[in-house]
């Protein structure tokens, strides 16, 4: 099972077809930067696609139908959509909604130029976090 939402509903109807015990992946879209403001203006400029409505996102036949779509989406909009900026309790808040409802695997998703930068906020504040709770479970 792979999906881009939260939603432990979702991951029922996938036992009931047969999906039970097997592994369930989500993708978490995130865009860290040193100040929240630099991460959400960065979201938006990257990524505005994250807070399409509906099937928008997956649906439109050109890519100039995308930017007209993406034309009414707002800063707001994105930073709603994607975890942005350096706080590390927002991105482990929105890791744990994908764990509480049931999903297996988290894989994180970073838009924006400092890629660098993201993995070395993931490898000391968030991924530690993690570490220990699987080590927990297998004890």
């Amino acid at each position: 099972m792979i999906s881009t939402a939260p939603d432990a509903a979702l991951l029922d109807a996938f036992d009931e077809a047969g999906g039970n015990g097997k592994p369930r992946y989500a993708q978490l879209t995130v865009c860290w930067a040193k100040s929240e403001a630099d991460a959400r203006r960065t979201a938006h400029e990257v990524w505005p696609n994250a807070a399409l409505r509906g099937t928008l996102g997956q649906e439109l036949p050109l890519p100039s139908h995308f930017e007209a779509a993406a034309a009414m989406v707002t800063e707001d909009d994105v930073a709603e959509a994607v975890v942005c900026g350096p706080d590390p309790a927002a991105h482990i808040a929105r890791i744990d909604e994908y764990l509480d409802a049931g999903y297996t695997h988290v894989y994180v998703h970073q838009v924006g130029a400092d890629q660098e930068g993201f993995f070395r906020f993931y490898a000391t504040e968030i991924l530690p976090r993690y570490a220990t709770m699987a080590a927990a479970a297998t004890n």
